[in-house]
């Protein structure tokens, strides 16, 4: 039985109003990227995908991945290749990145991915990582600042972790609540989720005829393969 706040009765969201994308990081490239080569930002999802061509890589998937400043400098922790470029920000403040528990996604130097409470962030071992906030879903409950029938809607994206370590990516179509966004996760069986961002948001994949290579970001998320 799919448990939500207290009161809250559980309904399926409708699938069709949410664009999906599940990664296994074991088995697929699933990189962070804020700058190119040469040190400039890279910013939109366009500029990411010209970037990986010239480096004879396909990109599959993409999307924002975290909060940024004005200058496009990540929000928060972003750790590159095993080198935290910005540092992890446990400070209290306004807006949905402040709203705690926040949160990290990484991915490890063997592969596997992960979400975490920021405070419980393990800093060793990590390939990759960006901060961002509210978690939307923690230990499978839903995050208890959220309101089932708020009337707060926005465009939304976010990353969960399935129970087999499988990532799942999933950025709404149409304006939603951060309930009934964090409820989709919990419905599709995530027991951590992390919001990445919100009415900025864009995804590219291709394969679900979805093509959204424009935005002006700070952190980019992009699975790839090889187009040798």
């Amino acid at each position: 039985m799919v448990q939500c706040g207290s009161g809250d009765i559980a309904r399926p969201p409708d699938s069709d109003h949410y664009l999906s994308y599940r990664v296994n990081p074991r088995q697929q490239t699933v990189r962070l990227y804020w700058k190119d080569d040469r040190g400039e930002k890279l910013r939109s999802i366009q500029r990411l995908k010209t970037w990986l061509e010239t480096r004879h890589q396909r990109l599959l998937f993409a999307t924002n991945g975290g909060m940024y400043k004005a200058d496009n400098t990540p929000l928060g922790l972003f750790v590159e290749q095993g080198v935290p470029l910005t540092p992890i920000d446990t400070a209290s403040g306004e807006g949905n990145f402040y709203l705690k528990p926040n949160g990290v996604f990484f991915l490890t130097t063997n592969g596997k991915a992960g979400i975490t409470p920021t405070v419980s962030f393990p800093k060793q071992h990590i390939q990759y990582a960006t901060q961002s906030g509210p978690m939307l879903v923690l230990q499978g409950r839903i995050h208890p600042a959220f309101k089932a029938h708020s009337t707060n809607l926005n465009i939304r994206n976010g990353v969960g972790i399935l129970p087999d370590g499988t990532v799942l990516f999933v950025m709404s179509k149409q304006k939603v609540s951060l309930y009934d966004f964090a409820l989709y996760f919990q419905q599709q069986g995530c027991q951590t989720a992390l919001y990445l961002d919100g009415f900025v948001s864009r995804a590219y994949l291709p394969e679900q005829e979805w093509r959204q290579t424009d935005g002006d970001f700070g952190v980019i998320i992009g699975v790839t393969r090889s187009s040798q």
